[in-house]
């Protein structure tokens, strides 16, 4: 191994290969299982943001609803509980995006994505939920030529088309803000970013919707769903649950609704955490007002600073295992793990010596158009909501609301976008979606490396509203 891969590869010697965030002392203790037989109005299927928003929503609109919820293994295990702790604004997975897919209908949208991060906000207060919520922005950050005019150009279109909150860097404010060698500009979305500790927002969901009168089972995996005269019902391992709506929040695990299945794929990402960084490390840096940062390339890597001074480095890979199955050998990776260090320290040279302690991977659901879709079943009775591609933090609160409407066939503002009538293409059946997956990929690398020119394949993708992201 060259002199600077041992470096790298000592750096992560000590990392322990759990979540930063789920290795934690305020996790709370497993709830039981559910054996026999359950009845309730309503039935939110998993335990992460989507099922508990969706669970805490209902009692909220009615607290007289008998809403139980249920979840494969514990609230928060899985990519609520492995996220780099972005909660977005953005229902649409960024405003370009949303500008190419739903044009007609963007101000509405944004203003609906804003309300609903402010309304996450009223509810970690209203709930004291004690999970570091900072609405300290994101900056888009430059690390290429391009970049900077692309970061240009989409600060241009959103002042044309009304959306404040932005701010343009050049090179000399932008590592005013944070220091490092490679960024050469940055735009600061400073309102529409929180930052927070992802696992505990979900452990102070799980609280919130206990106090509230939901009856919460773990350990509950949802196994078949089908209709039973005016029930629906679905069978658990040791039991079963007849409920009059149910709330499907199961994301990336294959659905209890068959025909939803093509419409998303998984994509295994990966994160580091560093130790607590000390005062020198910290001046040397900045970051004083503790932003989420992201570069802009294709590939790209999401890095924030946490409460207790570490950094967490994610992104970059996004490996789709073929036909799409779902294995927890996937879920560390140290090929990975290797080249994200090599990649932060490339980032902030000024750190070397600097040790990792975590490293962690998982799991997270991705569609063709890169934002959730939602649609019923079984004649309204069932409400689903999938494929957040990483933006789900934030846009999991939009989505439980939006089944909601569904399930009590209301039509409200959200009911009649198009956003939520239409549905993103599905996934091709193996193999063709493995070779059209790798060929994005390695199409999407080609760009990177070369002034951000998308090939052929790329542009064929685009005017088909296909794509592959994480």
């Amino acid at each position: 191994m060259a002199p600077a891969a041992m470096t790298f590869a000592s750096s992560l010697s000590d990392a322990q290969p759990v979540s930063y965030w789920l290795d934690d002392p305020a996790k709370p203790g497993a709830l039981p299982a559910l054996t026999g037989d359950e009845h309730c109005d309503l039935l939110v299927v998993g335990g992460g943001y989507s099922g508990l928003w969706t669970a805490l929503l209902a009692k909220e609109r009615d607290p007289g609803r008998d809403v139980v919820l249920i979840e494969g293994r514990e609230v928060g295990w899985a990519a609520s509980g492995r996220n780099g702790g972005f909660c977005a604004a953005s229902l649409t997975h960024g405003l370009g995006n949303g500008l190419a897919r739903w044009p007609g209908e963007l101000a509405e949208l944004e203003e609906l994505g804003d309300r609903n991060l402010d309304a996450i906000e009223a509810a970690v207060k209203a709930y004291s939920i004690d999970c570091d919520f900072e609405r300290t922005g994101e900056i888009d950050v430059a690390t290429e030529p391009y970049q900077v005019d692309e970061l240009h150009e989409m600060y241009e279109e959103a002042t044309r088309l009304g959306f404040g909150g932005l701010e343009l860097l050049d090179q000399d404010a932008v590592r005013a803000e944070v220091n490092s060698p490679t960024f050469l500009g940055g735009l600061w979305d400073r309102r529409g970013v929180a930052m927070l500790h992802p696992a505990r927002l979900a452990w102070g969901l799980k609280q919130a919707c206990m106090d509230l009168g939901v009856r919460l089972y773990e350990n509950t995996q949802g196994l078949e769903l089908a209709s039973s005269g005016a029930a629906m019902v679905v069978r658990t391992p040791y039991g079963r649950v007849l409920a009059r709506r149910v709330a499907l929040g199961t994301n990336v695990f294959p659905s209890l609704v068959r025909r939803v299945r093509p419409y998303t794929v998984p994509v295994y990402d990966y994160a580091l955490m560093t130790e607590p960084l000390s005062a020198q490390q910290l001046a040397e840096i900045g970051w004083k007002r503790r932003q989420g940062l992201g570069d802009s390339a294709n590939q790209f890597h999401y890095f924030r600073i946490t409460a207790d001074h570490r950094i967490l480095w994610g992104g970059y890979d996004a490996i789709y295992p073929y036909g799409g199955k779902l294995s927890a050998e996937l879920d560390h990776r140290p090929e990975t793990y290797l080249k994200l260090a090599s990649h932060f320290f490339h980032c902030f040279p000024q750190l070397e010596g600097l040790r990792f302690s975590h490293a962690w991977g998982g799991a997270i659901d991705t569609c063709s158009r890169f934002s959730a879709f939602f649609g019923t079943a079984h004649g309204g009775r069932v409400a689903y909501a999938a494929g957040y591609t990483g933006l789900g933090v934030g846009a999991t609160r939009f989505g439980a609301d939006v089944m909601l409407d569904l399930l009590s066939g209301e039509r409200t503002e959200r009911t009649e976008l198009e956003m939520v009538r239409s549905k993103p293409l599905p996934f091709p059946p193996e193999p063709v979606a493995w070779a059209g997956i790798g060929l994005t990929k390695w199409a999407l690398a080609r760009a990177d490396a070369n002034g951000g020119r998308r090939n052929a394949w790329l542009r064929t993708m685009d005017r088909l509203g296909l794509g592959f992201d994480s």
